[in-house]
């Protein structure tokens, strides 16, 4: 399943906006859905995640999955499943903790730092990039 959306640009001024922005897209996401996020450390992934989470009507606490690889957000519309790719180290790892079986799950999948395994995201993936800009200003591409 594809979901189309338009090639946008955002400046978030901070965490909060980060927020605003990501529970833009929950309206329109169903599931399977698969949102690659990429930026570098303190870029704002895990706070896109949290608006992801807030948009879906859950009212869990996202926390960066960074040790625990994955977090399972219940509760709202559709389930979130949001995983960090930070620590592994091959592909491989990604059949340990059962990634095909999530992307078959029915809900969300939000990967943080998915470029580190591009080949094993989904073609019909929505790539998020998240940038540090001037005066710590967050820059959103999608």
């Amino acid at each position: 399943m594809r979901l189309e959306f338009e090639q946008m640009k955002r400046i978030a001024a901070n965490a909060e906006v980060t927020r605003e922005v990501a529970a833009e897209f929950a309206p329109d996401l169903k599931v399977g859905n698969v949102l690659a996020l990429v930026g570098d450390l303190g870029a704002g992934k895990t706070e896109f995640v949290k608006g992801l989470a807030a948009g879906l009507g859950s009212k869990a606490v996202v926390t960066s999955p960074t040790f625990t690889l994955i977090h399972e957000y219940q509760g709202g519309r559709l389930p979130l499943y949001h995983m960090d790719f930070y620590r592994l180290s091959s592909a491989d790892e990604l059949d340990e903790i059962a990634f095909d079986e999530y992307l078959s799950r029915p809900g969300i999948c939000a990967v943080e730092w998915a470029n580190r395994f591009p080949e094993r995201i989904p073609g019909a993936a929505i790539w998020v990039t998240l940038s540090i800009a001037e005066n710590n200003e967050r820059l959103i591409c999608w």
